[in-house]
């Protein structure tokens, strides 16, 4: 099935480091491919090395780069793209802005808490680190880069207790409520090549690295 004139529209992953934005985005990114749609990925550690580099950690760079990727959500938009956006941004006025701006906009709180990623999702050590103390401005770790959790986005996916296909069904579910999909079907199964939009780690093959 193939969109000829779809209504563009911003779905934003929002959530914690190692909540699991970018699998699920990642997974969603293929299933609007497989609707014949037209669809980008904005990952905010993707951005960072490129629109947003040499920018910090200080709540006004984390401002400045969550508005640079709602800047260009929002031209994507309106252009007929399904944008798909999971930068942390942990201030709600900043993705409020963005809301605002975008207006076909979709927030996704994807919740994990701090203790089961520093438990179960740390390869690289840097939640122990930073509850050690020793890498400061951590988002939700740090006292001054505190998250602030969404109050009424769309959707709230449970990654402690979902599996990632789980979390896809229920962002398709809500998608197709909201009017953006006709449908809620799955239709992409199995191993998924890399759309080398995120930051998740690829394989020799080309596919996305499933995480233990």
């Amino acid at each position: 099935m193939t969109h000829d004139n779809e209504k563009g529209f911003t779905v934003w992953f929002t959530g914690l480091s190692g909540s699991g934005k970018s699998t699920v985005a990642e997974m969603l990114y293929h299933e609007f491919q497989a609707r014949g749609m037209k669809t980008e990925i904005l990952d905010g550690d993707v951005v960072r090395q490129n629109l947003s580099k040499g920018l910090g950690f200080s709540k006004e760079d984390r401002d400045t780069n969550i508005r640079r990727i709602g800047f260009v959500a929002d031209l994507l938009t309106r252009n007929g793209v399904a944008t798909i956006c999971c930068p942390i941004s942990p201030y709600k006025d900043t993705r409020d802005a963005n809301r605002d701006l975008i207006g076909n906009f979709v927030e996704v709180y994807v919740h994990a808490t701090v203790d089961e990623i520093a438990a179960n999702r740390d390869p690289k050590g840097l939640y122990k680190k930073a509850l050690a103390g020793e890498i400061k401005d951590f988002t939700g770790v740090s006292p001054d880069a505190p998250y602030e959790i969404p109050e009424n986005p769309e959707l709230v996916v449970d990654t402690l207790n979902e599996s990632p296909e789980e979390s896809l069904q229920n962002v398709l579910t809500a998608l197709t409520k909201l009017g953006y999909l006709e449908s809620d079907d799955v239709l992409i199964e199995g191993d998924r090549v890399h759309s080398g939009q995120t930051d998740l780690r690829v394989h020799d093959t080309g596919h996305v690295v499933k995480e233990s």
